[in-house]
């Protein structure tokens, strides 16, 4: 391993008066050079004001969350020396250890630039306290290993377990297909796991007989055990397949502790879903995830008995789909670096990031879905966070309009696609039309969300737009262009979904128009009044990417709060829908925004154990819920 060259620490202090507080830094030279006319660059979603107050450095740029500074002028650091300063003026205050840098690069006077190891954000001013125990031991009822746990569940524990389940005499070919398809699902998922499931008779298994029935309802399924034998009933194929699910499950937990759980040696489950939209949103434009992470990804869905993937491609930071009309999309809009038209962001360094999926690439990972009975939602966001859209195709921007007139909440100036563009709709309409041939769902998710509230408003375009339509303000340009997005999806056979800002400035049309509520439960409530399709996904329960308790240690977000695995376990969408909108309410989605997921270990701490626990929100009917049965069956989860 390279010894590193740079070392940045970082702290954050209150300053009275202000809510924002400072960071005090220290940049240690660990090489053998000294170095003057340098730079340094940090990424930070605790971003500073355009005019931070500085002590001992010059304030150069930000852009979004890319910070640049400079030492006084003539000032040298030599080897094993350090460079301290202070930023005062931060947008809010950090309350825990990840809102610090990022990642950090120093710029030299040649021009090249070198990476900087980045300690923990440190706390000045007050007690640094270490993150607590997140989950109980947990407690069983019934020494059964189900996650999600079945609508309705009586069994008799048995006194062992059988080696394998495998096919009973008079099976068809499509049950022993899906017999292999979860046997591989299991094998992927727990590579040194016994496999549960064999497709030949083995010495001490279990005999496991099929029956199709089409009354059970669609994603039902029954499963009977008796003596040597176990029988599933399923609707259709995903209900045998979640009856598999079930029954690995079953065996799998009472192989790895044979102390708490038990295989049933008698009794029944009957089960079906409690929604029919059990989604996962994963954003990959803030960070990039191979191929092979995202079918891991839709492998863990499909064990949880999941069954929408909702693939955020495009924001502000990178677009990651393959249009093949337009290749500079992947090219410059998908790369990130310090000397390219995107700059670093969100843990970026010295050295240019790019990251996209081809057409084949996203052809494999709908198949892989589909295979497992997930449907695969596409977005592209807009038309805010298009900041990577524009680099890529600045003919999109209208020339008249100042570079800074607007900025995103999350810092990008001008990140809007603008309506009074005409060519903007012809770019749509060539990459839905790449989109419908690449994923067969009917819904296409446009985004709509965090469009600044005065966008476009110094567009002499934008103006002139407003004046002929008779139209008022940035929400209703908004609607306007929504409007005629739907209407081009419709043409090709498709459904607008979107965040909940599409029903601002009148919206679309509600009829089949789908939204996911995420900025507060109540929003969902009134979507459906207005007559929308809505999927919960409330960032106060729902967002993985918050933080799950409130010490400094632990890390995350903390704009939506804190939300604690009980929180999210416990959260009951439905309970926020009067009888007459209930029928509006499609299902509840968890969402796992990027921006803190620098590596797996922080993705696994944040989405485990509250992705299982909205995957028992969608499933498990709110009386068969347990927190306690929970926390003691979650550890055996499969891991990112």
């Amino acid at each position: 391993m390279a010894i590193a060259e740079f070392r940045l620490e970082n702290a954050w202090h209150p300053i009275e008066g202000e809510t924002g507080g400072g960071f005090s830094f220290t940049l240690l030279n660990l090489s053998a050079e000294a170095i003057s006319d340098f730079r340094l660059v940090y990424t930070s979603l605790t971003r500073t004001i355009d005019a931070p107050r500085c002590q001992n450095a010059r304030y150069l740029r930000r852009n979004a969350n890319f910070h640049e500074f400079a030492p006084p002028a003539g000032f040298t650091l030599k080897p094993g020396e350090s460079w301290t300063f202070v930023v005062d003026g931060l947008l809010r205050p950090a309350k825990h250890r990840t809102d610090g840098a990022k990642s950090a690069y120093v710029s030299l006077s040649n021009g090249r630039h070198v990476d900087a190891i980045v300690g923990d954000l440190m706390l000045e001013g007050r007690h640094s306290e270490p993150a607590p125990k997140l989950l109980p031991e947990g407690k069983l009822d019934q020494p059964f290993a189900l996650l999600p746990w079945p609508a309705e569940a009586s069994l008799t524990a048995g006194d062992t377990y059988p080696v394998a389940l495998y096919p009973a005499p008079g099976a068809n070919a499509d049950d022993i297909a899906a017999m292999h398809g979860v046997a591989s699902l299991h094998a992927r998922l727990f590579s040194v796991g016994h496999q549960p499931l064999s497709l030949a008779p083995v010495h001490e298994g279990r005999a496991l007989t099929f029956s199709a029935d089409a009354a059970l309802g669609a994603s039902a399924y029954r499963l009977d055990f008796a003596g040597d034998a176990v029988g599933l009933t399923y609707g259709d194929a995903a209900g045998r397949q979640y009856g598999l699910t079930a029954l690995c499950q079953l065996l799998h937990g009472a192989r790895i502790d044979a102390d708490r759980f038990r295989f049933p040696a008698a009794g029944h489950i009957a089960d079906s879903p409690r929604y029919g939209w059990r989604g996962t949103h994963l954003d990959v434009s803030r960070q990039f995830y191979p191929t092979t992470d995202v079918k891991r990804l839709i492998d863990i869905l499909a064990w949880f008995r999941m069954n929408i993937f909702h693939w955020h491609l495009t924001d502000d930071e990178a677009w990651r789909l393959e249009i093949r009309a337009y290749p500079q999309l992947t090219t410059v809009g998908a790369t990130r670096g310090p000397d390219a038209p995107l700059l670093p962001q969100l843990g970026n360094g010295a050295e240019p990031v790019v990251g996209f999926y081809s057409q084949d690439e996203v052809k494999a990972i709908v198949a892989h879905a589909g295979t497992l009975n997930i449907e695969v939602i596409p977005e592209i966001d807009i038309p805010g966070h298009s900041t990577a859209t524009l680099a890529a195709l600045p003919e999109l921007t209208d020339g008249q309009e100042a570079p800074d007139s607007y900025r995103s909440v999350q810092g990008f100036p001008n990140n809007a696609l603008n309506p009074a563009i005409e060519l903007t709709y012809d770019f749509l309409g060539k990459v839905f039309d790449e989109m419908i041939e690449l994923f067969p769902s009917r819904y296409i998710h446009i985004g709509g969300d965090e469009v600044a509230n005065n966008t476009w408003l110094a567009s002499p375009l934008a103006r002139k737009l407003m004046q002929d339509e008779g139209l008022e303000g940035t929400f209703a340009l908004q609607s306007h262009f929504m409007k005629r997005i739907q209407a081009m999806l419709a043409e090709r056979g498709r459904i607008v979904a979107g965040w909940d800002e599409v029903s601002h400035g009148g919206g679309v049309d509600p009829e089949g128009t789908l939204l996911v509520a995420w900025q507060k439960p109540e929003v969902g409530m009134e979507l459906a009044r207005q007559g929308y399709d809505v999927v919960m996904a409330p960032g106060q329960a729902y967002y993985l990417d918050m933080v799950q308790a409130e010490e400094w240690q632990e890390p995350g977000a903390s704009w939506a709060g804190t939300v604690p695995p009980h929180h999210t376990y416990t959260y009951e969408a439905a309970g926020e829908f009067p009888p007459e909108i209930a029928s509006k309410l499609r299902g509840v989605q968890a969402c796992i925004w990027s921006e803190h997921f620098l590596n797996r270990d922080y993705f696994n701490h944040l989405v485990f154990p509250r992705l299982p626990a909205i995957a028992e929100a969608a499933w498990t009917p709110k009386a068969a819920k347990s927190w306690d049965r929970f926390a003691a069956i979650v550890p055996l989860s499969p891991r990112f």
